[in-house]
């Protein structure tokens, strides 16, 4: 069985992208319950942080291609570099973020090759099927879980016939766990002949680079509400209390479509996954497309009127009562303790 390959993304400051270390992570478990190994594609410059990187996730190859003109990433000479690497390799299973880059890159991978890709995945499993109609047993295959039908299902897709069976996954959805060990893998330098004039297509003249305003993902303590809160106007009152306890606030996928928060505070499979040390749920009932983005949180408080609501099952504490009555008397209590 050939091995599992990882694209890591390179950020501006040349190190590996949270999402690619997220996904090494994963693919090293993957690849022990597969008995094979675990090997990284790195595109770009000045490699050596990003390099050094990857000692602690159980790479066993880093596939390198460094050169000035490599970084930022552009769409052709990426493909490039990738797709001939794969053909070259054969790689069994291969892994891309669901970012602006893995979404542009994996599709045209999995087109040149002509095999399969599954798009925003949540969670990837390794198991067996049947396939009664050829009456067929495949061993060993990736499931590749994602939400379907806006989030209403959550559908496994497999790829039994063509390889590489190829992934795009979420941000955060995968535990970032570095190996205790620090290994040296062996690094092969990738092929960069193969560009010949498709470098010079595509010229960046200008970059402008604007830093997120946002960033649930790395939040402490996040309050969120739901369509509970009842309007945008509402919803001012959680930013207040966020301020006070120097919070991020989210929401839920009813209240980002009923206009009361910004789609980028959107919490949930079809949003953003968090793993807060605290989460406050505000008038959230506790959709399982919800929960399933949250429920890793260390301590999780529930704020709702229903004693029944679904969130209750997964939260360490419960407030049964109105959420407009509830978090003016938390926003009054803490000022006085701050006094």
């Amino acid at each position: 069985m050939k091995n599992i390959f990882v694209y890591c993304e390179i950020t501006e400051e040349h190190l590996i992208a949270d999402v690619s270390l997220e996904l090494l992570s994963k693919g090293k478990k993957l690849a022990d319950e597969l008995h094979v190994g675990l090997e990284a594609v790195l595109i770009g410059s000045d490699l050596k942080k990003a390099i050094e990187q990857l000692h602690y996730y159980g790479v066993s190859v880093i596939h390198y291609a460094e050169n000035e003109n490599l970084f930022p990433y552009r769409t052709l000479v990426h493909a490039k570099l990738v797709q001939t690497l794969f053909e070259q390799e054969q790689p069994e299973i291969a892994l891309f973020g669901a970012t602006s880059v893995g979404r542009d890159l994996a599709p045209r991978i999995a087109s040149a090759l002509r095999c399969g890709l599954t798009a925003d995945c949540t969670s990837l499993q390794i198991g067996d099927h049947v396939d009664e109609r050829k009456k067929e047993t495949y061993k060993n295959l990736l499931y590749q879980i994602r939400p379907a039908f806006g989030g209403n299902i959550i559908a496994t897709i497999i790829n039994p016939e063509t390889r590489p069976q190829m992934a795009t996954v979420r941000e955060g959805v995968m535990k970032h766990e570095p190996q205790p060990v620090k290994n040296t893998p062996e690094l092969k330098k990738m092929n960069v002949g193969v560009l010949t004039s498709i470098e010079e297509v595509v010229t960046i003249i200008h970059r402008h680079i604007e830093p997120p305003k946002i960033n649930l993902k790395s939040a402490q303590i996040l309050i969120a509400g739901g369509y509970g809160m009842g309007s945008k106007e509402n919803f001012a009152i959680l930013y207040e209390l966020a301020d006070l306890l120097g919070a991020e606030v989210g929401g839920t996928r009813a209240a980002v479509d009923a206009g009361f928060c910004g789609h980028e505070r959107q919490i949930g499979q079809t949003g953003i996954t968090v793993r807060p040390k605290l989460y406050i749920a505000c008038g959230i009932s506790g959709a399982v497309q919800h929960r399933a983005g949250m429920d890793q949180s260390a301590k999780i408080i529930s704020i709702n009127t229903s004693a029944q609501a679904p969130i209750n099952a997964i939260a360490d504490y419960v407030v049964v009562g109105d959420v407009m009555k509830v978090i003016p008397q938390m926003i009054q209590s803490y000022k006085k303790q701050i006094r």
